[in-house]
C-alpha cells in the first residue's frame, strides 16, 4: 500500500507539472496555452480529446497557412525550445510537399527570422530541438504549416516547451528523452532503464538523479552481441548556436568487462571527432565525466559502446549537462572568427605581408566609367596585386591572415577581381600555412574566369593544426603580368554547405533562387527582370551580379521601355514598430542615358507614397551601396521605381537587398544618402 500511495503521488506531481508549464510551452490537452491563432490566416484546430493541434486538407487547400503566435517571451538565460509534431501526407513524393516553420518575431525587427524548417513526412511524432541563446530582447514564437499539394495532407503540433537550459541536457525522466535518439542495430541498442523495468540478464542501477527505483537512466547491454566491435549509438539534438565549455555526465559499467565507451562529436558532414574514452572502469557506483566541449557549428554529441561479445556486461547513463565554464578553469579566449575577416576600409586588419616589399597595395579608387571601385560599398579601399608595375617574371606577392586554431571546420570566403592577364590560371592561389611558414597544401587557384568582373570564392577547410590562409598573386613572365584585387575576406566556423541550410530571413535577398517577397503591380517585358551575367545593350548594366559575380540581379531593359516609362518592385508587408530602419542594397546605373531610381515608402491605408531615397543618371560603372535610414510604426512597404532615360542605354540593376532593425551602422554619407533625391525632379517627364 506504501508503495502504491507514492506511484499514485508521483503521478499526482506529474499531471501538476504538466498544468504549470514554463512560458512559451503547451501540450495542447485542453487548450491553446496563450499561442493564438492569427486571424490572417487559418486557425490550428485543438483536437475534440486534447493531445494536439492540427490543419489538414478537410479544411485547407494547398499553399494555404495556419500561424500560431504566443505571447510575449524572454530568453534571459540560454533556452531550449522543444517542438514534438508529425507531418502526414498521401503516399509518393510531392514536389510542394507540406512544410511546418518555426519563426522568431523580435519587438524591435519588422520581418520575422525563420529558426527551423520541416518537411519530411512520417508515421509518428518527430523531435526538433532548437537552442536559443539568452538576450535582453523580447521575442513572439510563431508556428506556420503550410499545406502541400497531397490529397489527405496533415500537419498536427503534440508540444511545444521552451525550458531553461542547453538542448543536449537531459536527465532522461521525460518520454521524448530530450530529442536524443538511439541508432538502432539489430543486436545492441540504447534502452530506457529504471521505473519499472527491470532486465534478468543484468542487475542494473538505479537513476542517478533521483537515486531510486522512480527515475530513469539510459542503459546498453552486451547479451544480446552476437559479432565482435557490435556498437550502440545514442545521439544527441544537433546543436543550433555556438557554444564551448564543459560538458558533464555520469555512467556506470561492469568492472573488469570487455567493453570500449566513447563520446564522438560529429558535424554536419558526418565527420567524428572522439573527445573521451573510458581509460578505467571506476567503481561500481555513478561516475562523473567532465568533458571539453566546443561546437563552434551544428554538431552531435553521441555515446557510442562497443562490445567484443555477450559478456561485456552493460554500460548506463544519467544526468548530461553543460556549462559555459570550461572544466579545467582554463582561461583561453574563444575563437572569434572576426579576427580573420577584413574589407579593408580602415587597414589591414590582422592580415600582413612578407617584409622584403609590398607585394598587395591597399587602394581606393573613385570609381567611373572604365574603372571599378570596391565590392564592399563601390567607392571604398581593397587589395591591389599590381603585378603589371613591377613586371618582374616569378613576381610573388603574398598576404597572410591570422593564425586560425586547428581541429576546427572553417568556410574561407572572399571576393577577386582579374584585370588584364592573357592566362589566368593560378595568377591568384589561396595556400594553407602552417605556423613555421611551409607551405603545406594549396586549396584554390583561379580558373579561366570573366576579367573585371568581382568574384565570390568559398572554400570548406579543416586541418588539425594551427594554420594560416595565405593569398599569393604570381607574375608568370614578363608579358604576362597584369591586376589583381582582392576584397571582403570572410572567415565563418563551419562548412560554406550545409545541407540543412536555412532560406534567406525575409529581411534579406539576394535573387540567387527567386525574388523572394517582392512582387510587381504587372509583369510583362517592361518589368523589373531576375537576370545573371551581362544585360543584352552594350555600354549598359552590370557584367554581372553583386552576391558572387556569377549569380542573379534584377534590372530593367531599356530597349523594351520608352522614355519615362516605370517599372515598381515591391517589398513584402513589413510590420511597423518604433524606432529606426535600416535598408540596404546594391545598384547599378550605368549608361549614357540611364533615368532614375527612387525607393518609396507606402504605409498601410494610405494612397500617397514617401520619397525616402533618388539617384538620377549614370553613376558608376560598379556596383554602389546605398543606406537608407527610415522610421514606420504602422505595416508598410518599401517600393524599387525605375523610370527608363532617354536611351536604350539605361538599364538599371538592383542586388543584395537587406533589410535590418535600428539605424545604420555606416551612414558615412548621410547627406547624400538621405536627400539626394532632392534634385530637380522634372527633368525626366513621367
Amino acid at each position: 500500500m506504501l508503495l502504491r500511495g507514492v506511484l499514485l503521488a508521483v503521478q499526482v506531481l506529474q499531471l501538476a507539472g504538466a498544468l504549470d508549464l514554463p512560458s512559451g510551452s503547451c501540450a495542447f490537452e485542453e487548450n491553446t496555452c496563450g499561442f493564438d491563432s492569427v486571424f490572417e490566416f487559418l486557425p490550428w484546430i485543438l483536437n475534440e480529446e486534447g493531445h494536439y493541434v492540427y490543419v489538414d486538407t478537410s479544411f485547407a487547400k494547398q499553399g494555404e497557412k495556419a500561424v500560431l503566435l504566443s505571447s510575449d517571451l524572454q530568453a534571459e538565460e540560454w533556452s531550449c525550445l522543444r517542438l514534438v509534431y508529425q507531418i502526414t501526407t498521401s503516399s509518393g513524393s510531392p514536389s510542394d510537399p507540406s512544410r511546418l516553420n518555426l519563426y522568431m518575431r523580435f519587438e524591435d525587427e519588422s520581418f520575422d527570422r525563420l529558426l527551423w524548417s520541416a518537411k519530411e513526412p512520417s508515421d509518428s511524432w518527430l523531435i526538433a530541438s532548437l537552442d536559443l541563446q539568452n538576450g535582453s530582447k523580447k521575442f513572439k514564437i510563431l508556428v506556420e504549416g503550410v499545406i502541400g499539394q497531397g490529397n489527405t495532407d496533415s500537419i498536427a503540433l503534440f508540444e511545444i516547451k521552451m525550458t531553461t537550459g542547453y538542448c543536449i541536457e537531459c536527465d532522461f525522466e521525460e518520454n521524448h528523452l530530450c530529442g536524443f535518439v538511439n541508432r538502432w542495430n539489430p543486436n545492441v541498442n540504447w534502452f530506457v532503464g529504471g521505473g519499472n523495468i527491470r532486465n534478468s540478464h543484468s542487475v542494473l542501477p538505479q537513476d542517478h538523479t533521483f537515486r531510486s527505483e522512480l527515475g530513469h537512466y539510459m542503459y546498453v547491454d552486451s547479451v544480446y552481441v552476437k559479432h565482435f566491435q557490435e556498437v550502440a549509438q545514442l545521439i544527441s539534438p544537433r546543436t543550433t548556436a555556438p557554444m564551448s565549455g564543459c560538458l558533464s555526465f555520469y555512467y556506470q559499467l561492469q568492472q573488469g568487462n570487455d567493453n570500449i565507451f566513447s563520446l564522438y562529436t560529429r558535424d554536419v558532414a558526418g565527420l567524428y571527432e572522439e573527445i573521451w574514452r573510458v581509460d578505467n572502469p571506476g567503481n561500481a557506483a555513478w561516475n562523473l565525466a567532465e568533458v571539453e566541449f566546443n561546437a563552434p557549428y551544428p554538431m552531435e554529441v553521441i555515446f557510442e559502446v562497443a562490445f567484443n561479445g555477450p559478456k561485456g556486461g552493460y554500460v548506463a547513463l544519467d544526468d548530461i549537462s553543460f556549462s559555459p565554464v570550461h572544466c579545467q578553469n582554463q582561461t583561453d579566449l574563444p575563437f572569434s572568427a572576426m579576427e580573420a575577416s577584413c574589407n579593408f576600409e580602415e587597414d589591414l586588419c590582422n592580415f600582413y605581408q612578407d617584409k622584403e616589399g609590398p607585394g598587395w597595395t591597399r587602394v581606393k579608387v573613385k570609381p567611373n566609367m572604365y574603372r571599378a571601385g570596391d565590392h564592399t560599398t563601390g567607392s571604398g579601399y581593397y587589395l591591389l596585386a599590381n603585378t603589371k608595375f613591377t613586371s618582374q617574371p616569378g613576381y610573388i606577392g603574398r598576404l597572410y591572415g591570422p593564425s586560425l586554431p586547428g581541429n576546427l571546420q572553417y568556410c574561407l570566403r572572399f571576393h577577386y577581381a582579374i584585370y588584364g592577364f592573357l592566362k589566368m590560371s593560378d595568377t591568384l592561389a589561396v595556400y594553407i600555412f602552417e605556423e613555421n611558414h611551409v607551405v603545406q597544401e594549396k586549396i584554390w587557384s583561379v580558373l579561366e574566369s570573366p576579367r573585371g568582373v568581382w568574384l565570390q570564392a568559398e572554400i570548406t577547410f579543416k586541418k588539425p593544426m594551427p594554420t594560416k590562409v595565405v593569398f599569393m598573386s604570381l607574375c608568370k613572365s614578363f608579358w604576362d603580368c597584369g591586376l589583381v584585387a582582392l576584397d571582403d575576406i570572410t572567415v565563418q566556423l563551419g562548412s560554406c554547405w550545409s545541407p540543412e541550410r536555412l532560406p534567406p530571413t525575409p529581411g534579406e535577398c539576394t535573387f540567387e533562387q527567386d525574388e523572394c517577397a517582392f512582387t510587381q503591380e504587372k509583369r510583362n517585358r517592361s518589368s523589373w527582370h531576375r537576370r545573371r551575367g551581362e544585360t543584352p545593350t552594350s555600354y549598359t548594366g552590370p557584367k554581372g551580379d553583386h552576391t558572387t559575380g556569377v549569380g542573379y540581379y534584377m534590372y530593367i531593359e531599356a530597349s523594351h521601355m520608352v522614355y519615362g516609362q516605370k517599372a515598381r518592385l515591391l517589398s513584402g508587408a513589413l510590420r511597423g514598430v518604433s524606432g529606426k530602419h535600416c535598408l540596404t542594397f546594391f545598384y547599378h546605373m550605368y549608361g549614357a542615358g540611364t533615368g532614375l531610381l527612387s525607393v518609396y515608402l507606402k504605409k498601410e491605408e494610405d494612397s500617397e507614397e514617401s520619397l525616402l531615397w533618388r539617384r538620377k543618371g549614370e553613376q558608376s560603372i560598379s556596383w554602389l551601396r546605398a543606406l537608407i535610414e527610415y522610421s514606420c510604426e504602422r505595416q508598410h512597404q518599401l517600393i524599387f521605381e525605375a523610370i527608363r532615360g532617354v536611351s536604350i542605354r539605361s538599364d538599371i540593376a538592383i542586388d543584395d537587398v537587406k533589410f535590418q532593425a535600428g539605424p545604420c551602422a555606416e551612414m558615412e554619407d548621410t547627406t547624400q544618402q538621405s536627400s539626394g533625391y532632392s534634385e530637380d525632379l522634372n527633368e525626366i517627364e513621367y
